[in-house]
């Protein structure tokens, strides 16, 4: 059995807590939560092994890997203290304040050769997916242009300061709602490299932006656009879509529909010359637990399985998590 320990049981703790509680291979040796109120109800009405002091549990279960769900700003010195016991991590997103922090830890956790993701679940979607084995199979030609977006309606009237509102805290539309999009660029192209511009705005919000928009140029030398607002109220929930141009043709795609328009016949399995569309249903695959998504199990399962040593640890690694902060400091910076 893998041990796996909690810290963390806000709304992303719990969900992972549920997912991982319908395995038969591991066992939940451990929550932690500062809230008293949230450990009294687990100790209750789910028999867990609850703490308030993460060393305290650390020490005493002796867990094989952590999942860490706490605010972004304190996964710096647990995740450092985590790895340095050898002890395998999976952390939420976004990974860290700074990349100097992000690099650091995954520096570490390479040279521990412990298993290290972090929670970005659109990579585990399949309409996504497929959109970077499209770009990858060469079938749209030089792509030259992308437009990565993301709508919700998050912040969407002034109201009290939150962890939301507090830069200090991981708050601000960049690094807690746009860091999804520049992840799935970073994976489906390249890593960002340069911003000719960046427009933070602030609607509702007085500390940090509501709205992202900048001019990207990637590694591999494409260019393009992110647009990102969490004050979209037209929206009911977040809505992410990747939209690639090519030479040979365009792709189009969100969480639940890809359409691709080929300008030529072409080998590309499943696709043919003009548009082509593919929904969800038949691109994502099935899993035994389903909440909130398929991509929040598939993520946990992956994880577990790489411990396992069943699939290699390269979704999501810190490694890669890290390039994403990268990315978020090139945006900032071209923003003053």
């Amino acid at each position: 059995m893998l041990k796996i320990a909690l810290i963390g049981a806000g709304k992303m703790g719990i969900s992972h807590l549920s997912i991982l509680g319908g395995y038969t291979n591991t066992d939940i040796v451990g929550v932690c939560d500062t809230t008293k109120m949230v450990t009294d109800f687990l100790t209750k009405h789910g028999k867990f092994n609850c703490f308030s002091d993460y060393n305290k549990m650390i020490a005493e279960t002796n867990p094989d890997a952590v999942v860490v769900a706490v605010p972004t700003k304190f996964h710096y010195s647990i995740i450092k203290e985590l790895l340095e016991k050898k002890i395998h991590v999976f952390a939420e997103k976004p990974f860290c304040l700074t990349y100097e922090q992000s690099e650091e830890l995954a520096i570490l956790a390479a040279k521990n050769k412990l298993v290290n993701q972090v929670g970005y679940h659109n990579k585990f979607i399949g309409t996504f997916r497929e959109v970077k084995r499209i770009a990858q199979s060469g079938a749209l030609g030089d792509i030259y242009h992308f437009i990565g977006e993301s709508y919700g309606p998050v912040v969407v009237k002034k109201k009290s300061d939150t962890w939301r509102s507090d830069p200090a805290e991981g708050g601000g539309c960049l690094l807690d709602y746009a860091s999804h999009v520049i992840d799935l660029l970073n994976d489906i192209l390249s890593p960002v490299q340069s911003s000719r511009g960046t427009l933070l705005k602030s609607i509702y919000s007085g500390q940090v932006e509501d709205a992202v928009y900048s001019l990207l140029e990637m590694q591999s030398g494409q260019s393009g656009v992110l647009s990102v607002n969490w004050s979209d109220d037209t929206y009911r929930k977040m809505a992410t879509s990747i939209t690639l141009v090519g030479t040979k043709g365009k792709l189009i795609s969100d969480a639940n529909e890809l359409k691709l328009f080929l300008k030529d016949d072409n080998s590309l399995n499943g696709y043919s010359k003009g548009w082509n569309v593919k929904y969800i249903t038949d691109l994502q695959d099935g899993v035994d637990f389903y909440l909130r998504g398929e991509e929040y199990s598939a993520q946990l399962d992956y994880f577990v399985k790489a411990v396992e040593g069943k699939v290699p640890n390269t979704i999501n690694n810190f490694e890669s998590a890290a390039n994403t902060d990268k990315a978020i400091s090139i945006i900032k910076k071209s923003s003053n």
